[in-house]
């Protein structure tokens, strides 16, 4: 069994594409389908279903891709660690964001961590919160940027508490709130918004705002954008609630605050496992003290 079929069965199980997976992996699929039938004779058990449209894992292969992750993290993990001990740090480096990433200017963090270590590859996901903390327990990101309503803690993961922020309404110029003032949720009832999916910590906080004073909205777009966010306010379609401390990213825009806005606290997160010298170099340069590293989750 080689590490090599192991990076194989990993890329194959998440691209679920033979093809996609040999493109990942800088092969081509003859010599990808050959390594992995091969590890399945080793093992005695089929890993993945083929059909002419899809891949998906067999039970044998749920039970063996955990294991080959970890121990295809070991290797790379082992390589950075005697890099780190020379003084130089190297291997790979995952990041996941919330698209609105209030606490941190996150493009100039990875300027400055990219500059002090050229060595390292950075991969950054643009996702939804829930998402990103279901990557870092399976080891497949190593940081994360969240936002959760208040109260919400990110389970199985270590991680600071950043800033807490509350959401204004974003309209277009012309619209007839858009130069209100002392505005509440009660004043929206009868609004068309923009949010993020049902189901979304990003939407969480709005929903549970207007729950709490009796309003059941009408969201009518549900996109991940905020770029597209505010295309759509712009055109007179609907208004959306954002963060405070991203409104200035549309200055075309108005930004009318709440008397009960809804609000929210952005969180940065790692894995529970102590974390790789690229990651720990990354949340240093954060500022997260050696000694939080391993630390339980709290407040920065």
């Amino acid at each position: 069994m080689e590490l090599q079929q192991m990076r194989y069965v990993i890329a194959v199980a998440e691209e679920k594409n033979f093809t996609r997976a040999a493109e990942r992996c800088l092969v081509v699929q003859s010599a990808l389908s050959h390594q992995i039938a091969r590890l399945e004779r080793e093992l005695g058990a089929k890993l993945f279903d083929r059909t002419s449209r899809r891949v998906e894992l067999t039970p044998a292969g749920e039970a063996f891709l955990p294991e080959a992750r970890q121990s295809v993290e070991a290797a790379e993990r082992a390589r950075a660690e005697v890099t780190a001990a020379a003084g130089e740090v190297r291997g790979r480096l995952a990041i996941g964001a919330i698209p609105t990433v209030g606490a941190v200017d996150l493009a100039a963090s990875l300027r400055d961590f990219t500059a002090r270590h050229p060595q390292v590859q950075i991969s950054l996901r643009m996702g939804a919160s829930g998402d990103h903390i279901d990557q870092i327990r399976q080891g497949t990101m190593d940081v994360a940027f969240l936002g959760l309503p208040p109260g919400v803690q990110p389970t199985g993961v270590r991680g600071v508490e950043l800033a807490r922020g509350e959401l204004v309404a974003l309209m277009a110029p012309g619209h007839p709130l858009a130069e209100a003032r002392g505005l509440d949720l009660q004043g929206l009832a009868d609004q068309v918004f923009v949010d993020f999916p049902a189901g979304s910590a990003g939407r969480a906080q709005s929903d549970q705002a207007f729950a709490a004073v009796g309003v059941q909205r009408r969201v009518a777009f549900e996109v991940m954008a905020v770029d597209f966010f505010a295309r759509l306010i712009r055109q007179g379609l609907c208004i959306g609630l954002l963060p405070a401390s991203i409104v200035s990213e549309f200055p075309d825009l108005c930004a009318v605050e709440l008397r009960d806005p809804p609000t929210r606290v952005e969180h940065l997160v790692w894995s529970p496992r102590r974390p790789t010298p690229a990651a720990a170099a990354y949340l240093s340069g954060l500022g997260v003290a050696d000694e939080q590293l391993l630390s339980s989750p709290g407040r920065r």
